[in-house]
């Protein structure tokens, strides 16, 4: 069985764009913020934080280079596949902030967002 997976962006990355300035993805933050609400849910899933430049050798692997922006929870076989969920053959996942904070908390007991 495999386990769904987390990918999110490395929180302080530096973008060459942008000398000396570092950054947090704002579609990540509150996922971030969830994920420290509730360390100990964190063991029911693996979560990965990658570089900022592309490629994304990581994801790239998971999907492909054409879905390459982060976040994204991969979803395992572990628990049912939500309908709304996207596919690329037979990988499922999710990238939309909001649903992945929803499928935490349905998947792995995180709070629910009020």
């Amino acid at each position: 069985m495999s386990r769904d997976r987390l990918l999110l962006l490395q929180p302080g990355f530096v973008d060459d764009k942008h000398p000396g300035e570092t950054f947090v993805c704002p579609h990540g933050l509150s996922i971030e913020g969830l994920l420290a609400a509730a360390p100990e849910r964190a063991a029911g899933l693996d979560i990965e934080r990658l570089a900022y430049p592309r490629p994304r050798p990581v994801v790239i692997a998971a999907l492909d280079a054409d879905h390459q922006g982060l976040p994204v929870l991969i979803l395992g076989d572990e628990h049912p596949i939500p309908d709304d969920a996207k596919a690329l053959g037979e990988r499922r996942f999710v990238n939309d902030p909001q649903r992945i904070l929803a499928l935490l908390a349905e998947r792995h007991g995180y709070p629910k967002v009020h």
